[in-house]
């Protein structure tokens, strides 16, 4: 089933949506990735969401991902005796490491490397910045603060700490776990949460030892110092503007977007756009104006993927949400400003593979071309040419499953598995036999192939040849 839209829809399941019957309506509306997240639900409702998910995948006929989310240290604060307090402008509060229930004076903070970034002047966001909190005073066990602004505080709400670079393990034990877990299962992605430093995707790389795709997401303003460093170790990255814009101001959040955008966009690293895409389609069966602007502007910018979070996972109209989203990128797609664009903000590698792929791409766009067909083994040739954003088609044929997973999160590819080649005729019979099965080449229309010799070897790409649809008969 071939999507009528180049970027690709990331849907997160979840009690809404996680049924057989759910997941599979979500895949025949086009869900490219489906996303498993770990901070919610049990091993057990992961593996029956999986084995759901594939049986999809079967029944499609498609190649579809599975990306798991990892939850990440979120730090809260503890508990309070009635629940809750109110607070007001001016009150005073101190946080500690002491686990009893709190009150009007002061609440828990279990989290010492907390304690060890603030500083007298600290600002503390609780409760995704409902709650504003100044440090007046703090010490390796407590902070005396003074609420700035906001009306209650409740249990466990979030604590961020914004502008400092926490000193903190990357994974907690619990994602550990849930990787462990997770890589066991068969996912093809896995995201880190709150990465604040190279160090951090360095780590998750080793531990996934090639198991998995690995995928930052951006949401600590510390990222954004050291983005270039950090995209150089990823497979992907993901724009997650909530929790980045609890601590960056609104007016920068949309300007931070735009520069993961580009400099992902210029390494050929696919990038996913989340949060609060359709917020109110999760009680709602449309969205805002103002909603749906903000998808159109991600295609606009060139993102690979838009994710849908609560609208899919736990909100009213799952289905109606993913519809909506894929009505509005092939609305934007048949823009006829759109194309241009789509030119990639190019930053080639001096070697020969983006040489070969800016080739196929004038080639393409100097003649009729009907699709691309790229022979790969790792993705990487047909993630070169998803980078350069070409109109046409592009089938990602390879012999491995994982692969195929992978690349479903890619802008405009259609990954599909393939026998390897047994030369290069065989290369062209099969490209073409795809492209005609897929519906991407008209009888008589070109295919430009792309592909590495010898064959199976990573990251050989060396071939560009030409081909057609076979004639239709008299």
């Amino acid at each position: 089933m071939i999507r009528a839209r180049r970027a690709r829809i990331v849907a997160t399941l979840g009690p809404a949506s996680r049924t057989p019957e759910q997941v599979s309506a979500l895949a025949r509306a086009g869900a490219d990735v489906f996303r498993l997240n770990f901070s919610h639900g049990t091993h057990d409702d992961h593996a029956a969401t999986y084995s759901a998910i594939r049986a999809a995948e079967a029944e499609l006929g498609r190649p579809i991902g599975v990306l798991a989310d990892l939850q990440g240290p979120k730090h809260r604060i503890g508990k309070f005796v009635d629940g809750k307090i109110a607070v007001h402008a001016g009150q005073r509060l101190r946080l500690d490491l002491d686990p009893a229930l709190g009150d009007a004076t002061r609440v828990a903070l279990p989290h010492p490397e907390l304690f060890a970034a603030m500083r007298p002047g600290s600002t503390l966001l609780v409760d995704d910045g409902r709650v504003r909190l100044e440090v007046e005073a703090c010490g390796k066990d407590f902070a005396d603060v003074r609420v700035i602004g906001g009306d209650q505080l409740s249990n466990n709400k979030g604590v961020n700490l914004p502008g400092a670079i926490i000193p903190l393990a990357a994974l907690t034990k619990k994602d550990r776990e849930d990787l462990s877990f997770a890589l066991n299962l068969g996912v093809d992605w896995v995201a880190l949460s709150f990465v604040q430093r190279p160090a951090d995707m360095a780590e998750l790389r080793q531990l996934v030892g090639g198991r998995a795709a690995c995928l930052a997401k951006i949401e600590k303003p510390a990222a954004m110092e050291e983005l270039d460093a950090i995209l150089d170790l990823c497979d992907g990255v993901m724009v997650a503007r909530g929790d980045l814009g609890v601590e960056l101001a609104p007016e920068d959040v949309p300007v931070a977007q735009k520069i993961i955008l580009r400099a992902a966009r210029q390494r050929g690293v696919p990038v996913i756009v989340a949060t609060q895409m359709l917020e109110s389609m999760t009680s709602s069966p449309t969205p805002t104006r103002a909603e749906a602007t903000d998808v159109a502007n991600a295609v606009y910018e060139g993102a690979d993927a838009m994710m849908l979070s609560a609208e899919t996972a736990s909100g009213a109209y799952p289905l109606e949400a993913l519809c909506m989203m894929a009505r509005i990128i092939e609305r934007v797609e048949r823009d006829p400003h759109w194309p241009s664009l789509m030119e990639a903000e190019h930053g080639w590698e001096d070697v020969d593979t983006d040489a070969l792929v800016a080739a196929a791409r004038r080639a393409a766009d100097a003649g009729r071309t009907a699709c691309f067909a790229t022979f790969t083994s790792t993705g990487m040739t047909a993630r070169r040419l998803s980078r350069e954003r070409p109109l046409q088609p592009v089938m990602a044929l390879t012999p491995h499953i994982a692969t195929a997973r992978r690349l479903a999160l890619v802008w405009g590819i259609e990954p599909r598995v393939c026998d390897d080649p047994r030369g290069l005729d065989d290369m062209t019979e099969q490209a073409v036999a795809f492209a005609a099965r897929l519906g991407l080449a008209k009888p008589s229309e070109r295919i430009l192939i792309l592909a590495g010799s010898p064959f199976g070897v990573a990251g050989s790409a060396n071939i560009l040849r030409l081909a057609h649809a076979p004639a239709a008969p008299r």
